[in-house]
C-alpha cells in the first residue's frame, strides 16, 4: 500500500494508455513519457505496461506500507527516501513507514515512480491509466489527493541494486509532413521548420500549444472531421500550432501539417513551458529506425539487468 501524504500539482496513476477504443471517442490517456514508465516499470522486474505514478510538479511525498523495491526515472526530482538521495534511473529497496520525498524537477518536467507488483488499481477499458477529461481510470478517475491509500501488487523478492542509462533530452523533434501540409506555401514551410518554437504554459496532457511565427494555409476552407492521434500537429485559425498528446479528443476539424514521430514523443513530455524546440523534416524509414533503436536499447537493457 502507497500512501499519498502531499500529492503535487498533478499526481496520477499511469499506465501505457487504453487502446481500441478510439472509434468510441476514448482517449489514450496514460503516461506522457512511455519510454520512462517502461524503464521504471522493468527496473523493479514489473510488466513495461503495469501502472505507475506520472509526477508533474512537487513536492510530493508517499509513505510504503510494506517493504519493496521503486524505481524512479524521467525528470530528476531530487528525490529523497527519508534522508537518503535518490537517483534517477536505479532501484533501490525501501522499508516498511519509509517516505519518499520529491521536491520537484531539477531537470525535465514529469518523473514515473514505479513500485514492485506495480499500482493495483481496477482495469478500465483494459487499462489502469487515468483518464483525467472524462474522470474515469486510475485511481477514482483523479489526480491524486493527500490520504489517498493506493493498493499495491505482489511484492517481488531477490532483486539488487541495479542502474540504467537514460537518454539524453535534446530540443530537436523529428517530424513528417502531414495531410494537410500541401495547403501551406513555401513560406510557411520555412518558417515551420528553421523557426523555434516555444513551448506555451497553456500546455497540458491533451495538448502543448507552441508560440512562434503565425502558420496560415494558403487557400482557407472548412475541412471535414477526421481522426487525430498523438502526435499529430494541428493549426487553428491563430496560426500557433499544437501538437496533441496523450489525453487528446479522437476527432478534429484544424489542418494537420505534421506528425511527431513516435519516438520522439517522450521529448514534449519533458519540455516545460518556456522551453524552445526546433523541427526537423524526417521521412518513414527514420521514423521507423528510430522505433527500432529504442527497441534495441530495451534489448540491452534486459540483457544486463536479467540476462534474457
Amino acid at each position: 500500500m502507497l500512501e499519498i501524504i502531499r500529492p503535487g500539482v498533478q499526481t496520477t496513476v499511469q499506465d501505457l494508455g487504453r487502446h481500441g477504443f478510439r472509434h468510441l471517442g476514448i482517449a489514450q490517456a496514460g503516461a506522457l513519457d512511455q519510454p520512462a514508465l517502461m524503464l521504471a516499470n522493468r527496473l523493479v522486474n514489473n510488466p513495461a505496461d503495469a501502472a505507475g505514478l506520472e509526477v508533474v510538479m512537487g513536492p510530493v511525498a508517499i509513505r510504503f506500507h510494506r517493504d519493496g523495491w521503486l524505481a524512479l526515472t524521467g525528470a530528476d526530482f531530487d528525490a529523497r527516501l527519508d534522508d537518503t538521495p535518490l537517483w534517477p534511473g536505479w532501484r533501490v529497496p525501501y522499508l516498511t513507514g519509509q517516505t519518499l520525498h520529491l521536491a520537484g524537477p531539477r531537470l525535465g518536467m514529469r518523473a514515473y515512480l514505479a513500485v514492485d507488483g506495480g499500482i493495483d488499481v481496477p482495469l478500465v477499458l483494459g487499462a489502469r491509466a487515468t483518464d483525467l477529461r472524462s474522470n474515469f481510470g486510475g485511481f477514482a478517475g483523479r489526480a491524486l489527493q493527500a490520504g489517498d491509500l493506493l493498493p499495491q501488487g505482489q511484492a517481488i523478492v531477490h532483486l539488487n541494486r541495479c542502474g540504467a542509462w537514460t537518454r539524453p533530452w535534446s530540443p530537436v523533434i523529428r517530424l513528417l509532413p502531414g495531410p494537410e501540409y500541401h495547403e501551406f506555401d513555401d513560406a510557411v514551410h520555412h518558417a515551420f521548420w528553421q523557426k523555434e518554437w516555444k513551448v506555451s504554459s497553456q500546455s497540458d496532457r491533451m495538448g502543448y500549444r507552441l508560440q512562434g511565427p503565425p502558420l496560415h494555409r494558403s487557400k482557407p476552407h472548412e475541412l471535414l472531421s477526421h481522426g487525430v492521434l498523438p502526435g499529430v500537429v494541428q493549426v487553428p485559425p491563430n496560426g500557433q500550432p499544437i501538437v496533441l498528446l496523450a489525453d487528446a479528443q479522437t476527432t478534429g476539424g484544424y489542418p494537420r501539417i505534421a506528425s511527431v514521430i513516435e519516438a520522439d514523443l517522450w521529448k514534449l513530455a519533458q519540455a516545460r513551458p518556456g522551453t524552445r524546440l526546433h523541427f526537423v523534416k524526417t521521412t518513414l524509414d527514420d521514423a521507423r529506425q528510430a522505433m527500432q533503436q529504442w527497441q534495441f536499447e530495451r534489448n540491452r537493457f534486459e540483457w544486463s539487468a536479467y540476462g534474457r
